[in-house]
Order: structure tokens, then sequence, then C-alpha cells
């Protein structure tokens, strides 16, 4: 795999972890707004949430959760099933890495294609959050870029050498 490519993955990876931790932030801060809104109701007044808290949680997750699948997939950090494959023999090990590589490879690009048609449709029906009233589409794009990272990361394994991590 290219230093470029390891270095965008990472990036992309910790972008993920501060939108996360923005995330968890909010989460925080509303959860205290609600804690506040208890205590307040006891003396007659109240402490209001944030407002579109749900829209904007929805929003960075959905961008924040792709976002790691590239660097999984750089770490050789998925599901693999190493008890049974270790007793075969590292043709066949080689060989079904090879096909998972590439099947990795095409669910990615998969992605990718569907998700900026999802994006455009969302872009033209004019699709925003219901409380907030941001525009969907633009959170489209880090998944898209995170599907294509995958892919390519899986392509760098899948044509370099299958045990680089």
């Amino acid at each position: 795999m290219t230093a470029l490519l390891r270095r965008t993955v990472d990036l992309f990876a910790m972008l993920a972890g501060v939108i996360l931790l923005i995330i968890v932030l909010v989460t925080v801060t509303n959860t205290g707004a609600f804690i506040l809104d208890r205590i307040a109701g006891f003396f007659g007044a109240n402490v209001a949430g944030l407002p579109g808290y749900e829209d904007f949680v929805q929003l960075a997750i959905s961008g924040a959760a792709l976002m790691f699948f590239p660097f999984c997939q750089a770490n050789r950090g998925h599901v693999a099933v190493e008890l049974f494959m270790q007793q075969l023999p590292k043709s066949v090990q080689t060989a079904a890495d090879k096909a998972w590589l590439t099947l990795t490879a095409l669910v990615g690009a998969f992605l990718v294609y569907w998700m900026v048609f999802g994006m455009m449709e969302a872009r033209d029906d004019g699709a925003v959050t219901a409380v907030l009233g941001w525009p969907v589409w633009p959170f489209y794009a880090p998944g898209i870029v995170a599907m294509a990272l995958w892919a390519l990361v899986a392509v760098a394994q899948l044509f370099g050498d299958l045990s680089d991590a």
C-alpha cells in the first residue's frame, strides 16, 4: 500500500474520531441540559435541550461510521475466521484472501456508485432535516469518499503485499 494512501486512510480515521468526539460532547451537553431541566423543574423553571440534537447526531454518525472502514481494511481489522483458515494450505489462504479483497473492492465501488445517486436524489428532492432544516445531501460526501478509500485499500492490498497492514 502506498504511503500516501496509508496517510489518507489514517487522516480519515482521525477525522472520524474527532467527529465522534464532537458527537459525544454534544450528547453530554444535551444530557446535562436534560438533568438541569429536571432540577430546574423543582423551582418552576426549565432548561432547554439543544434544538436539533437528533438531526446533528444522525447526520454526523452517518459519515463518521463509514469513515472507519478504510482504516479497518488497511489494518486487516475485519472479521476473519482465523482458526479455520490457519489449517488450510498457504495457497488456499492466499486465494481466499485475494477473493475477499476483490469482493471488498467491488462492494466499495458498488456502494460509491449508489451513494452518489442517493446524494443526487436527496439534493434534487430538497431533503432537509426535520428540526434544523439542514440539507441532507452534503452529508453523503464523507461516506462516498470513505467507500472509495475502502475500495482503493482493498485494491492496493490485492495487488501489493497481502500481509501489509
